[in-house]
């Protein structure tokens, strides 16, 4: 990631050059209301970005970086609501071989001969999970409840 001394240098020096960026931005955000206004944001911050030598790899490893710990948190959440919601869980088998759990806030999807479930939450697709501990556990629990 980038050294917080480099930004300060940075700011230090161009500290102009950014209050008037910020100025347009607020008289462009205040005055245009269209696409237009995004459009001409879009541009001053790219301008301000490339003008700064942040590079596009330096902000593709951030991004990656977010996002790869946003879904761990995501995933985390989940598996929390898993083991809350267990006693709630109810198991539909399905005449294809596959199961079906659902709870209040989660749906569960797979077939006994799969290492792998499919997890949904309040109708968004959360992808493909390997089927670990607390997610076996959570099957489980289903099927006591359901029988």
């Amino acid at each position: 990631m980038m050294d917080v001394q480099v930004w300060i240098e940075f700011l230090k020096e161009n500290w102009l050059v950014i209050v008037v960026a910020l100025v347009v931005l607020f008289l462009i955000l205040n005055f245009v209301k269209t696409v237009v206004k995004w459009a001409l944001v879009l541009v001053i911050a790219a301008f301000i970005i490339i003008y700064s030598g942040i590079s596009v790899k330096d902000l593709s490893e951030a991004v990656s970086t977010v996002t790869d710990q946003a879904a761990s948190i995501g995933k985390n959440e989940v598996l929390n609501v898993m083991k809350n919601e267990a006693k709630d869980a109810k198991l539909t088998q399905n005449s294809d071989g596959t199961f079906t759990i659902t709870t209040p806030n989660l749906e569960v999807t797979g077939s006994k001969d799969s290492d792998k479930v499919k997890v949904t939450s309040h109708g968004i697709s959360l992808g493909e999970w390997k089927v670990n501990d607390t997610v076996e556990t959570f099957i489980q629990e289903a099927k006591k409840n359901s029988k």
